[in-house]
């Protein structure tokens, strides 16, 4: 016989049936939601109720998150981590206080010399704290193994010197600041202080141009230059070799400038700044070689590579803009509309407006107008060499659409419209246009009248293809470059000790400040 379980009886409770099994289920999820809603709405609460906190608090944080990035990547040897400090300066140079940077002076130096010039150097408060105000805005970093290393002196020294460069009334403090940091950085040979070390050679570079003595500072930038190849620091080589340009280029020295350009090479694991840079010099150089098409290619790149931002860079991006509408003409080409209305860039591209409408109307009288009008500013620009060169140019596109119109027309006629001074300096123009091959056209000198022949079919030639290659040439080589330019982490451990949350706060406040990073190298 099998036991016979028995169940207890259950009473109903009274005014109220029992739920049905999915009927308690579903009052079961209705309890589950409405604590979660609960929960959902109290955090919101506790997050409004946050206050914002104090910016100086923030600037302190911010100085001590540097300055364990800083430790993190000595202990490491990773010099890469240290391009993430550099790039803080763009926050920190706008909300440094002087007192915080004293603070950070103290802290960091600890050779007393060059202690008392750093905060000999540093600006000082508008208005003096009192004793009770010391205490309350007492600056305390991080506790880190001492002694420090000397990387924290650079990044100290060099927010100082930022600040001092930022003041252009301070020139001669800055002069006196970069003069020294620069030969205690050279007692060094460690690789994680070579990118403070380029970017300390980058302001000396920028004092002695203010002060007008640049062509001092070659020397010491071409023994720089060397120990940088040497030691295979491809940071300091691109700053260096682009100072190195620039210093050439400021007094015209272009086959100087083109000599250390074919016997050096710029490295391949270069920063976007400071490759644009380069750039932009070479195209230059290569404008003044009558390599039209070679500079335009450069120039080209360089104001792609340029901060897109719309407020960042403009001397930079001013500066290939005008270079690449000068040598577009130089060409035989019109620049695109679009190119000079540009917001940011409108008011400062009307005179090389004003100059390309002169050259694709062929107007001789327009263009030697407007030459005359704002040579000023050419000279400064360091293009009025290369618009001297355009007066042919303008005489070609005339040349071309007299061509287009008339089938025959008579030379004295040519001179008028060009605005030449008489038959024979026509007739000797339109001999060197027919033989440099800018018009299909013979020249009758018996009855004086030039006579245009018949176009032939462009797409019967080889030129569709030139040109399809030349773009598909120019789209491998930006895949090429870009997958050289990508980095990725060291697959051995997280050296920074940060986690997943701290690593994405962080990217975000360098993407906020990506374009501001780059300014200082744009610097023109």
């Amino acid at each position: 016989l099998k036991p016979v379980k028995l169940k207890a009886p259950v009473a109903p409770i009274k005014g109220k049936a029992m739920p049905e099994e999915g009927e308690k289920n579903d009052v079961e999820m209705k309890d589950a939601c409405s604590n979660e809603g609960e929960k959902k709405e109290g955090e919101k609460k506790e997050k409004i109720e946050e206050t914002p906190k104090n910016p100086r608090t923030l600037l302190i944080e911010n100085i001590g998150r540097n300055l364990k990035t800083i430790n993190a990547a000595v202990i490491a040897g990773d010099s890469r981590v240290m391009g993430r400090v550099i790039r803080s300066y763009a926050n920190l140079r706008r909300t440094v206080t002087p007192d915080v940077l004293r603070a950070l002076i103290e802290e960091t130096v600890p050779d007393a010399s060059r202690k008392a010039l750093y905060l000999e150097l540093a600006p000082v408060a508008d208005t003096p704290m009192t004793d009770e105000e010391k205490e309350k805005s007492e600056v305390k970093f991080p506790q880190l193994p001492k002694p420090y290393p000397p990387e924290m002196e650079a990044f100290s020294a060099l927010l100082l010197l930022t600040l001092l460069i930022d003041k252009k009334e301070m020139k001669e403090s800055a002069f006196k600041l970069a003069s020294a940091i620069v030969p205690w950085l050279k007692t060094f040979n460690r690789r994680t202080l070579d990118i403070f070390a380029s970017r300390a050679y980058f302001y000396l570079s920028l004092t002695y141009e203010r002060k007008g003595q640049l062509s001092d500072l070659r020397p010491e930038l071409l023994a720089a230059y060397r120990t940088a190849c040497l030691r295979h620091d491809a940071m300091g080589q691109a700053t260096l070799l682009n100072l190195l340009l620039r210093n050439y280029l400021a007094y015209n020295l272009y086959e100087q400038a083109l000599k250390l350009v074919q016997k050096t090479n710029f490295p391949e694991s270069r920063p976007n700044a400071q490759y644009a840079r380069y750039l932009l010099y070479i195209g230059q150089i290569k404008a003044v070689q009558l390599e039209y098409s070679d500079s335009h290619s450069k120039l080209m790149q360089a104001i792609r590579k340029a901060p897109q931002a719309p407020n960042v860079a403009l001397g930079f991006k001013l500066a290939a803009t005008k270079m690449a509408v000068i040598v577009e003409l130089l060409m035989g080409g019109i620049p695109e509309r679009s190119m000079f209305m540009q917001k940011e860039l409108k008011e400062q591209l009307r005179p090389y407006y004003a100059l390309t409408q002169a050259v694709r109307t062929g107007d001789l009288n327009a263009f030697k107008e407007q030459t005359q009008k704002h040579d000023q500013l050419f000279k400064k620009d360091k293009t009025l060499t290369l618009i001297n060169r355009l007066r042919y140019n303008v005489i070609k596109t005339g040349l071309r659409d007299i061509n287009l119109s008339y089938s025959r027309i008579s030379l004295q006629d040519i001179a008028t419209k060009l605005g030449l001074d008489t038959a024979q300096d026509a007739a000797g123009v339109v001999a060197k246009a027919v033989v440099d091959g800018v018009i299909d056209a013979s020249i009758d000198y018996d009855q004086q009248f030039l006579r245009s022949t018949q176009k032939f079919d462009l797409y019967s030639s080889c030129e569709p293809q030139k040109a399809l290659h030349k773009r598909i040439a120019f789209c491998l080589q930006m895949h090429n470059d870009t997958v050289k330019a990508m980095a990725y982490p060291d697959e051995s451990g997280n050296k920074d000790g940060e986690d997943a949350e701290e690593r994405r706060e962080r990217e975000k406040r360098e993407l906020a400040d990506v374009d501001d990073d780059d300014d200082d190298d744009m610097l023109l």
